[in-house]
């Protein structure tokens, strides 16, 4: 049993304390040691006359108890004189029960105005003037408890009681912003709502409840709010007949319209079970809490989208990854479809549709985009949408373009899964351009096919997005044709066709096409698409579907079954670029396509090896720790300098459970991550596990600042600013380290980008006149790994540096396809077409980009001699004496039981220049370390002799090593933070 709780030394004023609740309040209290003033105006609960004798007779019976109290009679609207009495007669006040109240009960109609304000000054007035009479009182002792005395009939309404309602409730708010000013002072203000029977109550309750409901069980919840140990601060709480019960307020999870559309009534009333919906609720305990979704939504307002689309939730959305198969009879049924073997007796196309030909089956190549389409078309057909962020419904949408690649010849049958995409989304004034991506792989997961579908939706544009590429590719050559073919199409083709997948009735059903204004049923457009690579395979292939590479159309018109199709062919290069009109109207069909054809036929993948015991290691550990993805964040930083001058503010997080302290600093110099406290502008207050949580995507951030489990304090709305976190490698935040330690020593193996800059600079200075003829700033933004290029042809003399600029023309693409394309291994217009170098701003100025063909060879050349050496080529066993050996045999004398208890893990060293391999077991015992290789190694580190050397000297660290490519790490990252023990000078 817990000691009794006393308040001697203690003084309390209790208003309206002659009778009932305030009775018992006074009673309870001074029983306990407090000097209590009974306050209590004499009147009836009317709020009628006045008198001496209630105030008295609760006196006298305090005193005869043995207590120590005296008596006021001002009506609470003198709060100040009844605050007075307290300090002439016992010297201060420490407790204040704002209890005093009466009832003027009648229905709303009916109500006067004296109704009205006599409830205000009692109750809302009166508790001010006491509260606020003894307010700097309490603040100048750092103490004061203070009760405030609601109802129910303020939290939920209660008919009659319109004016009392308004009354309580009111003092519930009064209540809460008192809590927050006087929490620095240990003043504490909390709020109860009774019910107990008391005279006020027996206008509203049958006698039998309230005879039930006895002020002494309201009381002791009154007397611990008011007691020094109680820390409770702004509640609010039910109490009476035996029951207490704390209340918090609640609210549906909501909807969120973006803040750069029109809200309208509509929109409101489509969302608006959503928005009454408690099933999913939030619990706001202050003002911050109250408005974190506006805040969340403070984004929205720059985000590209109207009511069609939402081009940010459009781009992120994650499709679920589907599944498909098809066989030889699919393939024969798609042949026929798109006029193959119109001629039984040709022998090539034969090959298209018949299973058992002697020369073997052959698919059509661009059967590859049914699986893709039908895809979509099931989709619609269950009812489901285009995807998140795609409010618009298939009767808005026109095949514009359409984008096949295939990785090697389809075989006959396959299962497949298809991981879906939204890759692009362009403005184009009225309408809008939407890009679909689909990667297509097989049974054993090797990639069959890429696919692009490009919608224009009609009616859906003016967002405010980019524009896309503008510029005209694939046009035909002002020459005459390479060849050409012509073929008349069936009546019945487009019902021939949609057996492969594509039921849309405008291509089947006359009075549909009437009402879509086509005189009859049009032909699918993928249906002409499987005409024309007919064609060309025909025309450049012998007719042979494997050379077939990729493909890609845009579609301008309309054709109709049973009109001609002509396909005229140019070889251009490596492409036959085409296009396709229709006979009879001289229009064009299929504009700005080509086809690319393999040279070779592509061979079959070799399948993957099983997966080691090695490979599976990290599956098994504990997972990533809050330092790594700090570290995870720091690299992150350091490839991006740009986000300080964004930014632009100091973050401090606090963790705890266990306690750790991180600064990251996006405000000075070029930004930093690094543990310990500082002056931030924004700090951050959560769990590790938490933090852990919201980094690798197991608990929402808002979720987790809504219900409290995470902090903000200083500049909230810089919290704002972190989503850049969201850009972080994943590999990084999860600790699956292996593919991005990959990266560093296979970039080494071969030149790297920035000796290719490097020749660019020595060529831009050496011919300085092209500063006057391109007069453009270039910026190429590169990526995996990430680095930005500046390359003025405008300023000066011109100038090639690392870093970002305000320029003409930006290009972006990944640092392995820039390699390519700089050393003749790619296609700058393929990677273009294909969507893998995007350019913005001017892009005609991206065409007087060709000097960059004028380079000398040599110059390249001679710059990537010069570029560093790979990271295994650093060594020279030739000329120096390996000292892997002699290091890991010094190494044993470090191994104890504390080293292992900080590490627990298999360590695996391949050594090169020379070769040799060695394992470290820090799991077990005093540890141990013997030459050879084990499977069951958690981690397994690669780097050359002399490197290792220098580590073991103390010259370099392992992160060092790491960050120049020298070090590469497989399995578990942790360990590599940890190989500080090979110091041996340490």
């Amino acid at each position: 049993m817990s000691s009794e709780l006393r308040y001697d030394g203690k003084v309390a004023v209790v208003t309206g304390a002659g009778n009932g609740l305030g009775r018992s309040h006074a009673l309870l209290l001074a029983s306990r040691g407090a000097k209590v003033v009974v306050n209590d105006l004499g009147g009836s609960f009317h709020g009628e006359g006045k008198g001496t004798g209630a105030a008295d007779k609760v006196v006298a019976e305090i005193k005869v108890a043995g207590g120590q109290a005296a008596a006021n009679y001002d009506s609470v609207e003198n709060g100040d004189k009844i605050i007075q009495t307290a300090l002439d007669v016992f010297g201060g006040v420490d407790i204040i029960v704002n209890n005093a109240g009466i009832l003027r009960d009648v229905s709303f109609q009916k109500m006067t105005d004296q109704d009205w304000d006599l409830i205000y000054k009692v109750h809302v007035l009166g508790s001010y003037k006491v509260t606020k009479a003894a307010w700097n009182h309490m603040r100048e002792k750092g103490y004061g408890r203070i009760v405030m005395t609601a109802s129910a009939a303020g939290i939920y309404g209660n008919f009659g009681q319109a004016n009392y309602s308004m009354a309580k409730l009111g003092l519930h708010g009064f209540a809460q912003t008192l809590a927050l000013e006087g929490a620095k002072k240990n003043v504490h203000v909390n709020t109860i709502a009774p019910i107990a029977g008391s005279r006020m109550t027996e206008t509203v309750m049958p006698k039998e409840l309230v005879d039930a409901l006895k002020p002494e069980f309201v009381s002791p919840l009154m007397a611990w709010l008011a007691h020094e140990s109680c820390e409770e601060n702004g509640g609010l709480f039910e109490v009476g007949g035996g029951f207490i019960g704390k209340l918090r307020w609640e609210r549906t999870e909501g909807a969120l319209f973006k803040l750069n559309q029109q809200l309208t009534p509509e929109k409101v009333q489509e969302k608006w079970t959503t928005i009454v919906d408690f099933g999913k609720t939030t619990h706001p305990t202050d003002v911050t809490g109250a408005l974190s979704p506006i805040m969340d939504n403070l984004g929205s307002a720059k985000s590209k989208s109207n009511e069609f689309i939402d081009v940010d939730e459009a781009l992120k959305a994650k499709f679920p990854e589907t599944t498909s198969k098809y066989d030889e009879r699919d393939l024969a049924i798609y042949a026929l479809g798109v006029g193959a073997a119109h001629d039984p007796l040709d022998a090539k196309e034969l090959q298209n549709v018949y299973e058992l030909h002697t020369d073997g089956f052959r698919a059509l190549p661009t059967f590859g985009v049914i699986p893709a389409l039908n895809q979509i078309m099931e989709a619609a057909k269950n009812g489901g949408g285009m995807g998140t962020g795609l409010n618009f419904g298939f009767d808005r949408v026109l095949h514009g373009e359409q984008y096949l690649e295939l990785k090697r010849p389809l075989p006959p049958h396959a299962n497949l899964k298809h991981k879906t995409w939204i890759k692009d989304i362009f403005d184009k004034g009225k309408n809008a351009l939407v890009v679909i991506a689909m990667r297509t792989y097989d049974e054993k997961g090797h990639e069959l096919a890429y696919n692009e579908l490009t919608m224009l939706v009609r009616g859906a544009g003016g967002f405010g997005g980019e524009r896309g590429p503008s510029s005209e590719i694939n046009v035909p050559p002002d020459r005459a044709p390479d060849a050409v073919v012509t073929e008349k199409i069936s009546e019945n083709q487009a019902l021939l066709y949609r057996l492969s997948g594509d039921w849309n009735p405008l291509h089947a059903d006359p009075d549909f096409a009437q009402a879509f204004g086509f005189k009859k049923p049009i032909l699918h457009g993928l249906c002409t698409f499987g005409y024309a690579a007919r064609h060309v395979i025909k025309s450049f292939s012998k007719g042979d579907p494997r050379y077939f590479k990729s493909i890609k159309t845009r579609f301008a018109d309309s054709v109709f079954p049973g009109e001609t199709l002509k396909t005229e062919m140019w070889k251009e290069g490596d492409k036959i670029i085409f296009r396709c009109k229709v006979v009879e109207r001289d229009a064009t069909v299929i504009s700005n396509a080509a086809i690319e054809l393999y040279k070779e036929i592509p061979a079959e993948p070799v399948d993957a090896p099983a997966p080691t015991a090695q490979a599976a290691a990290p599956a098994a550990s504990a997972g990533p720790n809050s330092a790594a993805i700090f570290n995870a964040i720091g690299t992150y930083v350091s490839q991006n300098p740009d986000l300080v001058q964004k930014v632009s503010t100091v973050y401090m997080w606090k963790l705890k459970d266990p306690a750790s302290v991180w600064t990251l600093d996006l405000k000075n110099g070029k930004g930093e991550v690094r543990p310990g406290e500082t002056k931030a502008d924004c700090t951050l207050e959560l769990t590790d596990a938490d933090f852990m949580a919201m980094c690798t995507g197991k608990a929402d951030p808002q979720k987790l600042f809504t219900t409290g489990k995470l902090k903000i304090a200083g500049n909230v709305m810089a919290s704002q600013k972190l989503n850049f976190l969201k850009n972080l490698d994943p590999n990084l935040v999860t600790g699956s380290a292996p593919a991005a330690a990959a990266a560093p020593a296979a970039a080494a193996s071969g030149p790297n980008s920035t000796a290719i800059f490097s020749a660019i600079g020595a060529y831009v200075a050496a011919n300085a006149d092209l500063v006057g003829k391109i007069n453009t700033v270039y910026m190429w933004k590169l990526k995996d790994p990430a680095s930005v290029w500046t390359m003025d042809l405008k300023n000066g003399k011109g100038e090639v540096k690392p870093g970002e600029t305000k320029a003409d023309c930006t290009l972006e693409l990944t640092d392995a396809d820039f390699l390519a394309m700089c050393t003749g291994k790619a296609d700058p217009q393929k990677l273009f077409t294909t969507g893998k170098l995007k350019i913005s701003g001017n892009i005609m100025a991206s065409q007087k980009l060709e000097f960059l063909k004028k380079l000398d060879p040599k110059t390249v050349a001679d710059a990537l001699a010069k570029a560093p050496a790979p990271a295994a080529a650093a060594g020279n066993s030739s000329s120096k004496e390996p000292q892997a050996t002699a290091i890991f045999e010094k190494l044993k004398g470090k191994l104890n039981a504390k080293l292992v208890g900080e590490v627990g893990a298999v360590l695996q060293f391949k050594v090169k220049d020379p070769e040799a391999t060695f394992v470290i077991d820090l799991k077990s015992g005093a540890g141990a370390i013997r030459s050879g290789l084990d499977a069951a190694a958690t981690t397994t580190f690669e780097l050359n002799d002399e490197d290792l050397q220098q580590l073991a000297q103390g010259k370099v660290t392992a992160h060092d090593l790491y960050q120049h490519g020298q070090l590469r790490v497989n399995g578990d990252v942790r360990p590599a933070h940890k190989l500080g023990f090979f110091n041996l000078n340490a």
